[in-house]
């Protein structure tokens, strides 16, 4: 009895502890944003370790700016996607993706400055793929969701052919069915018949 309530107690505790890693993490968000005030307005920042030029942007400053301005929604939507609960937590990918494709083009105009190819006109013709795929999976999610809830047996319908998009309701499909296992039976009857004569 006690080893169980010291499981709980340590699996309780690991949950507070990462909680509360979380919870200083979301609180501490805004302060992530506003660090883009550190770094100097000019268009080069030389430090012990690298030299930074920003050539689309010309100002550090403002380079941080867009890029904090991304990563910290990133951020966010990460963690909300890692501890979100909700059959369609896959959908907050959609948004995710979008943020980080931004964050690449920002990086990659600042670093290369290439003018003729601005990646962020086609965003959505690169992003709709990996909408479609998300949204499918989500669709999936509902449809087994409803089924548990409402106990609808896929597998029964797949194997009558019945098409969600039938004008045919449940009732006349079970007439429809009674009729043919009825016309079934008239069927070997007037083969048995004939089978006789």
């Amino acid at each position: 009895m006690r080893s169980r309530k010291q499981l709980s107690t340590e699996d309780s505790s690991k949950f507070l502890l990462l909680g509360s890693i979380i919870a200083i993490c979301i609180a501490f968000s805004p302060y992530l944003f506003y660090l883009y005030e550190i770094f100097p307005s000019g268009k080069v920042w030389e430090n012990s370790f690298f030299v930074y030029e920003s050539k689309y942007y010309e100002s550090v400053n403002v380079a941080v700016w867009t890029y904090l301005g991304k990563i910290t929604p990133l951020f966010l939507l990460l963690i909300w996607f890692f501890t979100c609960k909700h059959w369609w937590y896959h959908v907050i990918l959609v948004p995710t993706i979008m943020y980080g494709y931004q964050l690449i083009v920002a990086f990659y105009q600042d670093a290369y400055m290439d003018q003729s190819i601005f990646l962020d006109t086609n965003g959505l013709l690169y992003l709709a793929p990996f909408f479609i795929v998300i949204l499918s999976i989500v669709y999936l999610i509902r449809i087994r969701v409803f089924d548990r809830i409402y106990g609808i047996d896929l597998s029964e319908i797949e194997r009558e052919n019945i098409s969600p998009f039938s004008p045919f309701s449940d009732k006349e499909y079970q007439e429809i069915k009674e009729f043919r296992e009825e016309a079934d039976v008239e069927d070997n009857i007037q083969e048995e018949y004939y089978v006789k004569l």
